[in-house]
């Protein structure tokens, strides 16, 4: 199995990211917000933020970093018909990438976005 994200799969357009922001829901944990709603264009997956109240433009590139490597690795698990949006918040400048991975599943899991075990094979 190739763990590589595509770039076509990672929302780019300020329009799309508000389609998520509106019309999904979102849950929350110390590290993250994950928005997610039913996928409105076939290949939109996900997207990935970080405000400016985290820091600098290194440290939102490094949470940025944080989530899309969470994402990868977890990103056959999560149903195709979902989008996701992932925003880093303060607590995820300072943790390693594994805690950034848990959080994000735990996340995941919480929103019923998983696919479930017969449809993963």
């Amino acid at each position: 199995m190739k763990y590589t994200l595509p770039k076509k799969m990672v929302v780019k357009q300020n329009s799309d990211f508000q389609k998520i922001y509106r019309n999904g829901r979102s849950l929350a944990n110390r590290n993250l917000v994950v928005y997610f709603c039913k996928a409105f264009h076939p290949s939109y997956r996900v997207a990935f933020a970080a405000g400016k109240k985290l820091g600098n433009a290194v440290t939102r590139n490094r949470v940025k970093r944080l989530l899309r490597e969470a994402y990868r690795l977890h990103r056959h698990e999560i149903d195709e018909n979902y989008c996701l949006l992932l925003v880093g918040r303060a607590a995820a400048v300072d943790i390693s990438s594994t805690e950034m991975e848990k959080s994000f599943y735990s996340l995941c899991q919480r929103a019923n976005v998983l696919r479930k075990e017969d449809e993963q094979k």
